[in-house]
């Protein structure tokens, strides 16, 4: 019995044995991103895209030739109308997703189910005149920017309880004086 104490004792005095335990640790929690306050929408990267000198600033007939060419690669009948889910596909191909604005109900002013070219050309001049606040040449890349407003935490946009709402943690007594 001696033996086999003697034998443990001179095995745990070797070197391998009195090394520190490796311990590998896991992934890191991922950490919360925080949320985007300057967002580029989907038709202001395309007006951005039409920018042809590359000078930084999109003009109206920068715009007007990127609108036309867009329409011809979609309408290829060649009727100059496209019907709305041609319309969805011009949508998914130049801004990036089928349903993003502007929608065909809105392009479509007469209301004869297709956008024309002509009604497109409207509508993106009318977004050209929103867009431009600086009143220099043409669009900058800066007046394409929407800059958020609203607080936003890791779980997005918040807002104020609605009347009569108790936000999280609140007691039952108003904070209201009558």
């Amino acid at each position: 019995m001696i033996a086999l104490v003697l034998a443990a004792l001179m095995q745990a005095g070797t070197p391998a044995a009195q090394e520190a335990e490796i311990i590998v640790p896991g992934p890191a929690k991922p950490s919360a991103q925080t949320p985007a306050t300057m967002v580029l929408e989907p038709v202001a990267m395309f007006i951005a895209a039409c920018d042809e000198d590359g000078d930084g600033r999109t003009d109206r007939a920068e715009l007007s030739a990127c609108v036309d060419r867009s329409f011809r690669l979609v309408d290829t009948g060649g009727t100059g109308r496209m019907r709305y889910l041609i319309f969805a596909d011009w949508a998914q191909r130049f801004l990036g997703d089928r349903n993003a604005l502007p929608s065909p109900f809105e392009v479509d002013r007469n209301s004869d189910d297709m956008v024309g070219l002509d009604e497109l050309q409207a509508h993106f001049a009318k977004l050209y005149s929103r867009f431009h606040k600086d009143g220099g040449e043409g669009i900058s890349r800066a007046e394409l920017l929407t800059f958020r407003t609203a607080p936003i935490d890791a779980q997005g946009p918040t807002r104020p309880a609605e009347r009569g709402r108790k936000p999280k943690g609140e007691t039952g007594r108003s904070r209201w004086k009558d």
